[in-house]
């Protein structure tokens, strides 16, 4: 078979604003490196082929000197300005890829994502052409109104608490991202890029199962969660 060319976007260019900091989050230090590095020493380490870091516009130079340079990642080719909201930034990031056959969207404040889940999301794109990583939720989940009143309760077998990346044959993420600039649909409430996918192409999305671990880094308490992970107290894999 012949090979396809995966591209992985990272997204580092958010404020962190619920993590009570100046330093945006995927700076702050876990043990002694940035939240960022370990997501992309992961990727480095896969069978991506390219990695184009998107950051905020300041923080482009020191990204190039104290995280690409000091750790010699040879798989990040660019690192570009991001947008006001998410989907900018991948749009951004998705316009700055010149060939791709497949496209894995990653946020660069989740450093726990492993080797394993890159190839496992990777094999299963290749069948259904849009992915997301997930684990099914431990939780009761509730809908609620505007008013905080509890309108449904979801059969919690099929509710999911869905992670990144999230992967995608790159013409159809592509076509997904310039049919919702084109046709002014940004003021939906864009969380993720399945999102865009499922509301603007009806695409079907294949769920891919995750870890438990693969954690976002939003507040204090997920940095000492982090580091009890890198200690090794709660996690086996790393």
């Amino acid at each position: 078979m012949d090979h396809k060319k995966i591209v992985a976007i990272v997204l580092a260019a958010g404020t962190g604003k619920r993590m009570q900091s100046n330093i945006p989050k995927q700076y702050l230090m876990l043990q002694d490196k940035p939240v960022l590095y370990y997501s992309l020493k992961t990727f480095e380490e896969s069978n991506v082929d390219e990695i184009i870091l998107v950051v905020g516009k300041d923080d482009i130079e020191y990204c190039h000197e104290k995280i690409i340079g000091k750790y010699n990642f040879k798989k990040v080719t660019k690192i570009i300005e991001g947008g006001a909201e998410r989907y900018h930034s991948v749009y951004n990031g998705l316009n700055a890829i010149s060939y791709a056959d497949y496209v894995l969207i990653h946020d660069g404040a989740r450093p726990f994502i492993t080797l394993d889940i890159i190839k496992k999301i990777i094999e299963e794109v290749s069948i259904y052409n849009a992915c997301v990583v997930g684990v099914p939720s431990k939780d009761t989940v509730k809908i609620i109104n505007e008013d905080g009143i509890v309108m449904d309760t979801p059969n919690r077998d099929k509710v999911w608490s869905v992670q990144t990346p999230q992967a995608f044959s790159y013409n159809l993420i592509k076509k997904a991202y310039e049919l919702l600039f084109s046709s002014k649909q940004e003021n939906i409430k864009i969380t993720d890029d399945a999102m865009v996918v499922e509301h603007v192409l009806k695409c079907p999305v294949k769920l891919v199962i995750g870890e438990y671990y693969n954690i976002k880094i939003t507040t204090p308490d997920d940095l000492v969660f982090g580091e009890n992970i890198l200690n090794g107290k709660l996690q086996k894999w790393i």
